[in-house]
C-alpha cells in the first residue's frame, strides 16, 4: 500500500491558494499558476520510485515457545533483501490470544536495524496463548512524501504460563531447613512420627524419645530419631470463577493463586510428596491425580496454564463434592478462592465443612488493599466517609467467615499478593513438621 505522508499532504494543502492568488492579481499567468502543484505531484512520484525495494523482501519471526507471565516476550525479527533495505523502516506485529498481548517497543537499536534484526517486546496481561499472524513493514522515501506498507503473513506461537521466580528470600528461612532436610529433626513432641533411625543419648535430646527396651539390650542410652512423614497427596483446588478473575496489581486473583501454587507443588516434590491439580467454578474443570517426580511440576506446570477464565458463578457444592469423590486417601487440600460478604461465603462454608470431616484443608484468598485503602484514606467530603464505613463493614464480614473457617479447623491464609507465597510455603512447612496429615 503506498500513500501520501503528512508532509505532502500539508505542502499539497498549502500550495492549493496560491494558483486563485495569483490568478487574481494576474490573470495572464494562467499557464504556470499551477506549476507548484504539478512539481510537487512529480516529486512525490519521484519519491514513490525511489521508495521501492529493488528486490524483494522477506521477512521471519522467531518467538520463543513459552514465556511467564510478567514478563515481556522478546520476538525477533530478521528482514532480509538481496540488494539493500529500505531506510528507517518501522515494524508493527499482528497479534492475537487469550493473552491479551501488546506490543512495547517497535526497534531494538540503530545498529540492528541496518542489519534488518529487530527485537520487539511484547507485554502480557494474563497467562493463554500469544498468536503471531503478521508483520507489517512501513518506510518512507527519501523525500519523505510518500510512505509504503508491506503486509507479511507469518506463524508463530507463545504460550504464557505462570510464573514461579517468587518469594526468594528471608521468610522461608524460618522453616525449610528443619521440615524438609531433617537438621533438627527433635524440635518437640509430634513433629515427624516417622521413625528412621536411633542414636547414642546426649545431653540436650529429648528424654520422652529414649528406648528404654533397645537400651538395655545394648547396654548404653538409645533415643529414637524421627523425621517428617513424606508419600502424602497435595491438591491444588483453583476456583476459576468470575471473582477470580479481578486483577490485583494488575493480574488477576487466579494468576496469583497459580503462581503460589506452582511454588508450592516444587517444594512438595522435593519433599516427596504426591502433588495434584483440580480446577472448577460452575461445574469442574480439569484434574491432574496427585503424582510425585521431577516430570511431575512439569506437567502441573502445563496443566495450570491451561486453566481458563470463568464468567461463570463458582458452584462449591458440585465442585468440592467431586473432588471428593476423586479422592481415595487423606489428602492436603489446597484451596485457592475468594468471596465477597457472609451472604456469599454460607454455600463454601458448608461445603468446606464436609472436606475437614476426612481432609486436612487450607483456605488461601488473596487481599485486596482497596478497602483498606478506601478506610484509611482522609474523609475530606461525607461521600468518602460513607465508602470509609461500606469498606469497613466488608472487611468485617470478611473477618468474620475467615473466623468462622478457623474454628473448624481449617488453615486460613488471607494476605496481599507479596506475601502469598511465602506464607502459604511457611504454611505447608508447618504443617509437614508437626506431622498433622
Amino acid at each position: 500500500m503506498i500513500r501520501p505522508t503528512r508532509r505532502a499532504a500539508l505542502l499539497f494543502a498549502g500550495l492549493l491558494p496560491l494558483p486563485w492568488l495569483l490568478l487574481s492579481y494576474r490573470p495572464d499567468m494562467w499557464r504556470w499558476a499551477f506549476s507548484g502543484s504539478a512539481v510537487l505531484l512529480f516529486a512525490m512520484g519521484l519519491d514513490t520510485v525511489l521508495a521501492r525495494p529493488r528486490r524483494p523482501l522477506s521477512v521471519r519471526v522467531r518467538v520463543p515457545d513459552s514465556a511467564l507471565i510478567g514478563e515481556q516476550i522478546q520476538a525477533a525479527i530478521d528482514v532480509t533483501a538481496s540488494r539493500g533495505l529500505p531506510p528507517d523502516y518501522e515494524i508493527a506485529l499482528d497479534l492475537s490470544g487469550d493473552a491479551q498481548p501488546e506490543q512495547i517497543k517497535d526497534a531494538d537499536s540503530p545498529a540492528n536495524h541496518a542489519l534488518g534484526h529487530e527485537v520487539v517486546r511484547i507485554g502480557t496481561a494474563q497467562r493463554g496463548l500469544v498468536n503471531f499472524d503478521s508483520v507489517w513493514l512501513r518506510w518512507r522515501g527519501p523525500l519523505r512524501l510518500m510512505e509504503q506498507t508491506r503486509h507479511f503473513t507469518v506463524s508463530g506461537k507463545t504460550s504464557v504460563i505462570p510464573n514461579t521466580r517468587v518469594a526468594r528470600g528471608d521468610e522461608l528461612s524460618l522453616f525449610f531447613q528443619d521440615a524438609l532436610y531433617g537438621l533438627k529433626v527433635q524440635r518437640g513432641a509430634g513433629e515427624g512420627s516417622e521413625f528412621e533411625a536411633l542414636r547414642e543419648y546426649v545431653p540436650g535430646l529429648d528424654s520422652r524419645f529414649i528406648d528404654w527396651k533397645r537400651s538395655a539390650r545394648h547396654r548404653e542410652m538409645l533415643v529414637r530419631e524421627f523425621r517428617v512423614e513424606r508419600n502424602h497427596p497435595v491438591v491444588l483446588a483453583f476456583d476459576t470463577g468470575y471473582l477470580m478473575r479481578e486483577p490485583i496489581d494488575g493480574v488477576p486473583r487466579l494468576d496469583h493463586a497459580i503462581s503460589a501454587g506452582l511454588l508450592l507443588a516444587r517444594l512438595a516434590i522435593n519433599a516427596d510428596d504426591l502433588v495434584g491439580v483440580y480446577s472448577f467454578d460452575s461445574r469442574p474443570r480439569s484434574y491432574l491425580p496427585a503424582a510425585r517426580g521431577l516430570a511431575t511440576f512439569r506437567r502441573l506446570q502445563q496443566g495450570s496454564a491451561a486453566l481458563s477464565y470463568s464468567h461463570d458463578e463458582t458452584n462449591f457444592t458440585l465442585g468440592l463434592a467431586e473432588l471428593q469423590t476423586r479422592l481415595a486417601r487423606r489428602s492436603l487440600i489446597v484451596l485457592f478462592t475468594d468471596f465477597v460478604d457472609t451472604i456469599t461465603a454460607e454455600l463454601l462454608l458448608q461445603n468446606v465443612r464436609r472436606l475437614t470431616n476426612r481432609h486436612l484443608v487450607v483456605f488461601v484468598t488473596v487481599r485486596d488493599g482497596l478497602l483498606r485503602g478506601i478506610f484509611d484514606a482522609p474523609p475530606d467530603q461525607p461521600r468518602q466517609i460513607a465508602r470509609a464505613v461500606l469498606a469497613d463493614e466488608f472487611m468485617k464480614e470478611r473477618d468474620v467467615v475467615l473466623e468462622k473457617l478457623e474454628r473448624m479447623g481449617i488453615h486460613c491464609i488471607d494476605v496481599p499478593p507479596h506475601q502469598l507465597s511465602p506464607a502459604l510455603l511457611n504454611r505447608y512447612l508447618v504443617i509437614k513438621q508437626r506431622g498433622l496429615l
